[in-house]
């Protein structure tokens, strides 16, 4: 059965997990490699590799469960804060080809960091860019 994922692996109960949290669509359990208390991943169960290629069906369902488990997991966890992370393809740092959010919990005393160094754009490439988005969503 080769094609199968680790997080599929862990969904059908092959491998075991912390679960947290699930439903028709979705699985959430805590990230064995976290990069803080509480760190938490939210996958659905369709096996899709990146957030594009999920049906609509499933990303509702992430989209309702990243608040109630955010807020689950600050206050079981007394976060002050927290960054859902998400990687789209293995040059944007997906390692595991299996749409997946990152929730982190944040603390007084966390270090880690998600910062980048925005660049600007000019008007003429600003327009250029969202007239081609804009004419994909139209087809």
């Amino acid at each position: 059965m080769s094609g199968r994922t680790l997080f599929t692996k862990i969904i059908e109960g092959e491998i075991p997990c912390y679960k947290l949290y699930e439903n028709e669509h979705v699985f959430a359990f805590l990230d064995i490699n976290p990069l803080s208390k509480g760190h938490t991943l939210l996958i659905p169960k369709e096996p899709a590799p990146t957030i594009d290629q999920l049906t609509p069906d499933s990303a509702a369902a992430i989209g309702k469960a990243l608040p109630i488990l955010s807020r689950a997991i600050k206050e079981a966890t007394g976060a002050i804060a927290y960054n859902i992370i998400q990687n789209n393809g293995k040059e944007a740092g997906m390692t595991v080809p299996h749409v997946h959010f990152h929730i982190i919990p944040r603390y007084p005393e966390s270090k880690h960091s998600f910062t980048w160094e925005p660049k600007s754009m000019d008007v003429s490439e600003g327009r250029t860019i969202a007239d081609a988005i804009q004419h994909s969503l139209s087809e």
